[in-house]
């Protein structure tokens, strides 16, 4: 089994190929879009790395459609009024993703910045447990 450091090591691996990070950018409270620049389109890719990175012959790593990154939020209104998260949106938030801290979006809410609460210690979180369960 792999320890937080080495996880952590494979990650920043895993986004220095698909961001073109710099190593010393990528620290554990790197947020994927404010300090490493990543897109929407990039945490496809992310995703795509991370399988392949983790995985072994004998146990392959997948991760489900919006299990690591949220996704569809807009969709719903219960979720989403007036471009904030409600009550509801943000407590699916945590249940679906116990590995991003929104501690730092409860004021405002703003859907804009659930993106900048992903870092890369939540990424390393989600590998851990990820791991840790199968």
């Amino acid at each position: 089994m792999l320890n937080r450091d080495e996880i952590y090591e494979r990650v920043k691996e895993v986004l220095e190929d698909a961001l073109g990070a710099d190593e010393e950018d990528i620290t554990m409270g790197a947020s994927l879009t404010k300090d490493l620049e990543a897109e929407s389109i990039d945490f496809l890719d992310i995703v795509f790395r991370l399988e392949k990175a983790f995985s072994t012959p004998e146990k392959p790593f997948k991760i489900s459609q919006g299990e690591l990154f949220p996704e569809n939020l807009m969709e719903n209104a219960e979720w989403v009024q007036d471009g904030r998260l409600t009550d509801a949106g943000l407590e699916m938030l945590r249940e679906r993703m116990p590995h991003v801290d929104f501690s730092s979006i409860e004021n405002e809410r703003e859907v804009t910045q659930v993106a900048d609460a992903l870092t890369v210690a939540s990424i390393v979180d989600f590998v851990a447990r990820k791991l840790d369960s199968a």
